[in-house]
Order: C-alpha cells, then sequence, then structure tokens
C-alpha cells in the first residue's frame, strides 16, 4: 500500500519481491487434456470416415483445413507487416490435391509451379514497395502448404491410399503422443531450449519408440507387410521429421512473437499448430512406402 498526493491509500501491484510468487506452471503447459483429447478424437474420426467412405470427401476435408492454416499463417505474417498475396495460394490449395490425385507427380508439379508464378504476378500489381519481401513470403506458404497438400494426395493415390494416409497420420501423431508424455513425466534435459524450451531428449526417445511401434504394426496390419524394418525405419524417419516440423512451427511463431498461430482448435491452439508434424512427415512416409512397399 502506498499514499498518493492526497493522502489516500492506493493499492501497488506485487512486485518481485512482495512475497507473493506467481504460481508454477502446470506440468502439460497448462493444456486442457480432456477437451484437447475429445477435438483430437473428433478429428480422428472425421478423417478416417472420409477415407474409408469416399475417398474424394478426405481431400475436399484437407483443402479445407489447409486453406484454414494458409488464413492462419497469412494473419501471422502480418505482425512483421508481410502482406502474402492471399488469393493465388488459395486457388492452389484447392488444385494441388486434386491434381496430384487426379494426375499424379506430373499434375502436382504443374500447379505448384503456375501458383507460384501467379503469386509473383499478384504481388507485383501492388507495386514495389516490399515487394522482394511479400513475394517471397508467398512462395514460402506455396511450398509449405501448397505442396505439402497435393504430396498427401500422392499418398492417397494407389488403391490401398487410404490405408496409407492412416499410417502417415497416425505415426505422426504417435510422435506427438509419445513425446507429450513421455517429456512430461520423464524430461530433464532440453533439446532445443532457445527454439522450444519445453522439448526434452527424454520426449524425443518417447515419440521414436512410439513411432516405430505403430509404423510397424500398422505397415503389418493395413499394407500386409510382416517384415520388421519398413516399419521401424518409417517410424524413425516420422519421429525426425515430426520433430524438425514442430521446431519449425516454433521458430517461426517466435520470430513473429506469438503464442500460438491460432484459436480455432480448443486445447491445441490453431491449425497450423496441429499440422506442423504433418507437414514436415508427409514426403518422408510418401517416398519410404513408394520404395519400401509400393502399391
Amino acid at each position: 500500500m502506498d499514499v498518493d498526493k492526497t493522502g489516500d491509500l492506493v493499492t501497488t501491484p506485487a512486485g518481485p519481491d512482495d512475497g507473493d510468487k506467481a504460481p508454477a506452471p502446470k506440468k502439460g503447459g497448462g493444456r486442457n487434456l480432456p477437451i484437447a483429447f475429445a477435438v483430437g478424437i473428433s478429428l480422428g474420426g472425421l478423417v478416417l470416415v472420409s477415407l474409408y467412405t469416399v475417398k474424394e470427401i478426405f481431400l475436399a476435408v484437407m483443402i479445407v483445413f489447409l486453406c484454414l492454416g494458409a488464413r492462419e499463417l497469412a494473419d501471422a505474417l502480418k505482425a512483421r507487416e508481410i502482406q502474402v498475396p492471399f488469393p493465388p495460394i488459395v486457388a492452389g490449395m484447392a488444385a494441388s490435391p486434386l491434381a496430384a490425385y487426379f494426375w499424379g507427380a506430373r499434375g502436382l508439379v504443374a500447379v505448384v509451379a503456375l501458383t507460384v508464378l501467379a503469386v509473383m504476378i499478384a504481388r507485383m500489381l501492388a507495386g514495389s514497395d516490399g515487394y522482394v519481401r511479400d513475394m517471397t513470403a508467398g512462395v514460402f506458404v506455396t511450398g509449405y502448404l501448397v505442396l505439402m497438400g497435393g504430396i498427401v494426395a500422392l499418398l492417397m493415390r494407389p488403391d490401398d491410399g487410404d490405408h496409407r494416409i492412416v499410417i502417415f497420420i497416425a505415426t505422426t501423431v504417435a510422435s506427438d503422443i509419445g513425446g507429450y508424455f513421455a517429456g512430461t513425466y520423464l524430461g530433464r534435459h532440453k533439446l532445443a531450449p532457445k527454439i522450444s524450451p519445453k522439448k526434452t531428449w527424454e520426449g524425443v526417445s518417447g515419440s521414436a519408440l512410439t513411432c516405430m511401434l505403430v509404423a510397424t504394426w500398422l505397415l503389418w496390419w493395413l499394407l500386409d507387410d510382416h517384415r520388421v524394418w519398413p516399419g521401424v525405419l518409417v517410424g524413425l524417419a516420422a519421429v525426425v521429421t515430426a520433430t524438425v516440423g514442430d521446431l519449425m512451427e516454433s521458430v517461426i511463431k517466435r520470430d513473429l512473437g506469438i503464442k500460438d498461430m491460432g484459436n480455432l482448435l480448443p486445447g491445441h491452439g490453431g491449425v497450423m499448430d496441429r499440422l506442423d508434424s504433418l507437414i514436415a512427415t508427409a514426403p518422408v512416409v510418401w517416398l519410404l512406402l513408394e520404395l519400401f512397399v509400393p502399391a
């Protein structure tokens, strides 16, 4: 308590030495686990229903989520006064999975190339001030989301593509779940404290073990591959890419000075906060399955 110029008592905020300390943060970063679990189960159910009814429904769901993620990323970039040419990116986002699914890799390459060109032209029409900055950001979003969405469609293109998508998503989610619980209860040694203070080597070890087990089981069950080493290889690759994808997202958010990309998904943050690991893992899982478990 202090006394102001009129003689009245006024309340002042407690300082760091006033004896009352802020409560320690909860384990798990304060995430509401029941809500996060419910949202995760709902999204998983949506994916499974769309995959195992009409594959094209999954494409539509994926395009919607990618567009929402692109919108979040474009809005976040505005914190650094970066204006991403959004309409051509949305057009490319819708076209790349369809082109990849119906016409293969050639269709995907054509759409991505045309999207890059459209981004450059669209930003040019707004003038030269900040052109290189904004155009570069637009090309980044194209490679980060438009290209990766097409690769997921390539993964789904074979007759057993529904199973391949389940392997890709389940293995990546296993990395998040295994890493979360191992890091929360066993984590002691920081992995990259300057980028993501909560990530630990123990968490990564939990991710690796979970990924290898899930990938090996799903390849045996869904793709009828009774060899152990392809699943182990897919699991190891997935844990690396999922961890790197998460760290890349953390670097982006730190640079932009934000905590989450959005708040659309309760208990998770924004759409991009859920897509980061999947985006980085998609091309690696697609390549490994093409090489070692061809359709």
